[in-house]
This record gives C-alpha cells, sequence and structure tokens, in this order.
C-alpha cells in the first residue's frame, strides 16, 4: 500500500493527539482505576482500532486492512505477557496504587518510541537483505520453542531483574524519583519484548506503516488493560502455550515466504488463514485457562 509522508505526518498527529486526550481524560490526576474506567477506555481503543483498520480498507483495500488486524490481534495477544512482568515492576518498586496508571502511560510512550525505531531498523533491513526473514522465521520458532519450554514454570515465582539500561541510570543518577525509575523500567522491558513481536508481525506484513500503526494501537490501550485484567493474569495459565503456537506459526509462515521469494515452489499462508489461527488459538487457550482454574480453585 502507498502511504505519502502526508498520511504518515497525520498519523503521527493523529496518534499524539489521542494520547494527550488520554492523557488530559483520564490520566492527569494520580488516581486509582477502576474496572469501569478500565473497561471504558478498554472498549474506546478497541474501537478507534477497529476504525483504523475501517479508515486501510477504504484507503487501501482489503489486504492492507486484514495485515493491520491480523498484526493488531497478534501484537495485543504478546502485549498480555508484557502485563505479568509489569505487575512484578510495580511490586518490586512498590508503586502506589493511585500512581499506577501515570507510570504506565509514560512507560508505554517510552516504548512506543523505542518499537518505532526498532521497526524503522527491521524495514530497512527487510528492503536490503531478503535472507532476513529466514532469520526472523528460524528465531520466531526458537522462540515459540523457548516459551514452551518455559510455559509449565507459570509467573507466580517470576521475580523482576534489573536490566543493563536501568541499572546504569540509576548508577549515574541517583537523584531520579522512583516513579522515573519505573517508566523507564516498563519502556525498556518492553523492546525486550519487541525482539519477537516486531519479527512476528514482520511475518503477517512488510509495510512499516502497518506494523507501526498496529504496535501503536496495541501499546496505547496497554495501560486500561492493565487494570481491566490485572486480576484475572494469573488464571491465564494457558497463555504460554498459545503464545508459543502463534509465534510458531507465523515463524514457519516466515521461512515459507523467504523460500517463495527465493523461488523455491512452496505453498504460502495467506492473511485469512493467519487472522484466523490467531483468533481461534487466542479463544481456545483463554477459555481452556478460565476452566482450569476454576478447577483449581474448586479443588482447592
Amino acid at each position: 500500500m502507498h502511504v505519502s509522508p502526508a498520511l504518515w505526518a497525520i498519523t503521527i498527529g493523529v496518534l499524539v493527539a489521542l494520547i494527550a486526550a488520554d492523557f488530559f481524560i483520564g490520566g492527569r490526576k494520580p488516581h486509582e482505576v477502576s474496572i469501569k474506567e478500565a473497561g471504558t477506555w478498554t472498549a474506546v481503543w478497541v474501537a478507534l482500532a477497529a476504525l483504523f483498520g475501517g479508515f486501510l480498507w477504504w484507503h487501501g483495500g482489503a489486504r492492507p486492512a486484514g495485515e493491520f488486524f491480523a498484526g493488531y490481534v497478534t501484537e495485543k495477544s504478546l502485549s498480555v505477557d508484557n502485563l505479568f512482568v509489569f505487575v512484578l515492576i510495580m511490586a518490586k518498586f512498590a508503586v502506589p496504587r493511585i500512581h499506577q496508571q501515570r507510570v504506565l502511560m509514560f512507560g508505554v510512550i517510552i516504548a512506543l518510541v523505542l518499537r518505532a525505531l526498532f521497526i524503522a531498523g527491521g524495514a530497512a533491513l527487510i528492503a536490503t537483505f531478503s535472507w532476513v526473514f529466514y532469520f526472523f522465521g528460524a528465531f520466531l520458532v526458537w522462540t515459540a520453542w523457548k516459551l514452551l519450554k518455559e510455559a509449565r514454570k507459570g509467573h507466580q515465582d517470576e521475580q523482576y531483574q534489573e536490566n543493563k539500561l536501568l541499572l546504569l541510570v540509576r548508577r549515574r543518577f541517583p537523584a531520579v524519583s522512583t516513579l522515573t525509575v519505573v517508566m523507564i523500567a516498563i519502556g525498556t522491558t518492553d523492546l525486550l519484548f519487541a525482539l519477537d513481536s516486531i519479527p512476528a508481525i514482520f511475518g503477517l506484513t512488510q509495510d512499516p506503516y502497518i506494523v507501526f500503526t498496529a504496535n501503536a494501537f496495541a501499546l496505547m490501550g496497554l495501560r486500561q488493560l492493565y487494570f481491566l485484567i490485572g486480576g484475572l493474569l494469573e488464571r491465564l495459565v494457558h497463555l504460554s502455550y498459545g503464545l508459543s503456537l502463534i509465534l510458531g506459526f507465523i515463524g514457519v509462515k516466515l521461512v515459507l515466504h523467504a523460500l517463495h521469494e527465493s523461488g523455491v515452489p512452496v505453498p504460502q499462508i495467506g492473511i485469512p488463514v493467519s487472522l484466523g489461527f490467531i483468533v481461534l488459538v487466542l479463544g481456545v487457550t483463554t477459555l481452556t485457562s478460565l476452566r482450569a482454574s476454576r478447577r483449581s480453585v474448586e479443588a482447592g
């Protein structure tokens, strides 16, 4: 899909305006976020993503719209896994609940800026070296296998380990407030998750505009999702299994695409199949997770 510099500028401007509106309406004053407020804003961000997908359908046709929705659902599902770590970060630094929503907002903004840089680098690699699809595909398959092996460990016993950048900031700038440190922790930790989520969405679309916007809409609703399903996170016991299946599936899709680009007559997996598979896996793992959690509570 052709994206003019003007459309890029308008899109970024609209996203900045939406973030500003989110801040001034719901995040300016420190307060504990209620389930009702979190649910309302989550619905708003999902609706905005759906409207943007409709715009892509009108502007570029069914294919870019389908790629956006597949990428958005994938990034949103992978972002849920980020929330486990966000909970650990909040606990480690003992962030009061009234400040958590502001910390998450600025942490997500940092994450979005870092992801934009990562996406630009990935797009440049793909445009220059076609073999990078083999690397991305193999990396996703390996990540899926690693996630599958770690799935049985769960998240309850994990502890957050500060990354090197965060340790450097705390050592060089000891006067930095705890809330600032947590914002940096959330933003930089999310970038580690992007190491698999960005190659995953490049497996669904190679359009940098769609990759960026899918990430933006998935991330910007993450703060509200944190408060909406925070209490349910520990009940999603099968989520890691589902995510490993999705990453493995997209990894295979990337390898097949790379072989096709190299002239090997192999079948390719289309966007409708990809979107259907992703939604099915997420639906099944959510249902089985809730059922397993309910049985565990009844047995205990």
